[in-house]
């Protein structure tokens, strides 16, 4: 793995999270507790902050990243990331899934209890309603999340990566 300084900021990883072998974390990056950063996953902190909750998987290929002086990328708890998505300057609330290959563009907000289906892209300044499932180019809303897709999706998602990540350590 390569966890880098730069520009005096140190990555903040607990003891409690995986970090794969082959991915980079660097510069002004938090990490919350019992979260995975998976194979070639880059969160690249060098431009601006990135700050990352609790229970947040990290899915191979994911790349995150900022906007230089402009936009911060925030993530909250129990969010999933699917394999080779892009989360760049947003702000990604709690209990979200980011489907596979998905793009998220600098300052849109993904409100909590929310799916952005995989391969959909997330335009600037976008705003994704709590409770919602977008999808498409440009991603737009195309329902509203049950209850029980909820807790079947984003809960379970997020639940599996915590046990994928103990088979590591």
């Amino acid at each position: 793995m390569i966890i880098k300084a730069v520009r005096n900021h140190h990555p903040e990883i607990p003891e409690d999270c995986f970090i794969a072998e082959n991915a980079t974390i660097i510069g002004d990056v938090v990490l919350g507790k019992q979260c995975s950063i998976w194979f070639n996953a880059v969160i690249r902190g060098d431009v601006n902050s990135i700050r990352i909750g609790d229970k947040v998987n990290i899915q191979d290929g994911v790349v995150i990243h900022a906007t230089y002086q402009v936009s911060k990328t925030e993530i909250g708890n129990n969010v999933s990331i699917g394999h080779n998505a892009i989360v760049h300057g947003c702000k990604i609330h709690d209990n979200v899934l980011i489907g596979m290959g998905a793009i998220v563009m600098d300052d849109a907000v993904v409100e909590s209890n929310s799916i952005i289906a995989a391969g959909a892209v997330v335009s600037k300044n976008t705003i994704v309603k709590s409770g919602s499932v977008y999808a498409g180019i440009p991603a737009k809303k195309i329902k509203d999340i049950n209850p029980e897709l909820s807790k079947g999706e984003i809960e379970r998602i997020a639940e599996n990566y915590i046990l994928y990540s103990s088979w590591y350590k």
